[in-house]
């Protein structure tokens, strides 16, 4: 991925080892990293724009680990950078943090606008990084030169990712639509970014699932993000008599949608919608409205993982947030605190963090049980082209309950993949 006359941070640093060396010989003080310099850590996520509800929890965590580290007499620090939701935006601070930053690991979460460029930046400057919260397929096939040509695929040398996959939020959602007596009609809302293409795609994605086993989608194509106005959407749903919904939505698309759809009068059974209904406060968006509205889940406090650097259960890092926050819980809090606790496995196991291959090398021998579950590269359950680079997490299905004193529940409904994880209840149709 690096392109032909680009310098990257690897040639700098062979450069200036080269003029170390001649400092050495002619006797003249060369400077020295400091033995105990602080390991830097590089972090990228949407902090604000559209996808800034995947990037609440950052702070809390950030925080947490910074007191966690500095405890067990670990010297860490954290460069924390906001895409904006941007993609043009992620790859210009991934850029900073390895050039003007001159970090030791980059770490990056949410969506594919986010964990690509940095990751793909990442690649090109020869710097190891840590990627999460996209599904993999958009990852990986998203940062190939030819996407639609899978014998030219490669693996990376510096970018590894962990998350679930198409295959995986998939099968949650056929287990919870089976749950209840549909005409197996499905209306798909694909918008035209990374995820949108990815689940939308005729190859990888929903359409060949849901033909296999028996649904009839309607796709009306890919709309862009921030639209004002889904009634041709909406109109095709109603035509189709689509008693099921799914797609994947930035939050303020979600709530324009679904107004739009109670206006007009579209009334399915079942609504499954990923990445906007990930948040409570895109749900709360939507007052009573809300309720009964499903999506994948994957990270509750009920989830029976530990954090292997404090030793706290799901359920204790989710209360400590919202003790903190005065907020409920939100999924991503999981998956940023796995990120750092990767980070220090992987550094401990590295004997000179200042040397990218090293750090390459051991995250791609990681074999950690963290807050999400265990994480270990090299899966031999996913295709060929993909088990250096991806590692797969566990994932159910939820749906969000009005609470009596206002507010929402996520009940777990569906846990065919991971029966580890309990149950809360079983899916419920749509009023």
């Amino acid at each position: 991925m690096r392109g032909g006359n680009m310098f990257t941070r690897r040639d700098f640093l062979k450069t200036t080892a080269a003029g170390g060396a001649l400092l050495a010989t002619s006797g003249l003080a060369m400077p020295a990293i400091a033995k105990n310099a602080a390991i830097k850590l590089g972090y990228v996520s949407p902090q604000t724009g559209p996808l800034a509800g995947f990037g609440e929890a950052d702070k809390f965590v950030i925080d947490a680990f910074l007191a966690t580290t500095k405890a067990k007499g670990l010297n860490y620090e954290v460069v924390v950078k906001d895409s904006q939701s941007n993609p043009n935006r992620a790859a210009e601070v991934a850029k900073q943090l390895i050039v003007d930053d001159q970090i030791n690991l980059m770490l990056v979460s949410s969506t594919p606008e986010t964990t690509n460029p940095v990751s793909t930046t990442c690649e090109g400057e020869e710097m190891p990084c840590i990627s999460t919260v996209a599904p993999w397929q958009p990852w990986f096939i998203g940062q190939q030169g030819n996407p639609g040509d899978p014998a030219s695929w490669k693996p990376f040398s510096y970018s590894y990712h962990f998350f679930w996959g198409l295959e995986d939020i998939i099968a949650v959602y056929t287990g919870m639509w089976s749950q209840i007596e549909t005409n197996k009609k499905v209306g798909g809302l694909f918008p035209n970014d990374g995820d949108g293409n990815a689940w939308g795609d005729k190859v990888v994605g929903f359409p060949p699932v849901l033909d296999k086993l028996g649904y009839g989608l309607t796709d009306t194509g890919r709309y862009q993000n921030l639209t004002d106005d889904f009634s041709a959407q909406i109109n095709a749903f109603k035509q189709a008599s689509t008693d099921i919904l799914t797609g994947v939505m930035i939050p303020p698309d979600l709530t324009t949608f679904w107004n739009q759809a109670k206006q007009q009068g579209l009334k399915p059974k079942v609504a499954s919608i990923g990445k906007a209904l990930l948040f409570p406060q895109a749900v709360e968006a939507l007052g009573n409205a809300g309720h009964n509205l499903s999506t994948e889940v994957w990270w509750t406090p009920t989830h029976p993982f530990k954090s292997s650097l404090t030793g706290e259960s799901a359920s204790a890092v989710a209360d400590a947030f919202t003790k903190a926050t005065g907020r409920p819980w939100t999924q991503p809090i999981g998956f940023a605190h796995a990120l750092f606790e990767l980070a220090v496995d992987v550094m401990k196991r590295t004997e000179d963090a200042g040397e990218a291959e090293a750090v390459a090398k051991a995250i791609g021998e990681t074999k950690l049980d963290t807050l999400v579950g265990p994480i270990a590269w090299g899966n031999e359950k996913l295709p060929p082209f993909a088990q250096k680079n991806v590692a797969k997490t566990p994932l159910v299905g939820g749906q969000w309950r009005l609470k009596s004193g206002g507010g929402y529940d996520l009940v777990v409904v569906e846990n065919g993949l991971a029966p580890s994880v309990p149950l809360g209840g079983k899916l419920e149709a749509l009023a």
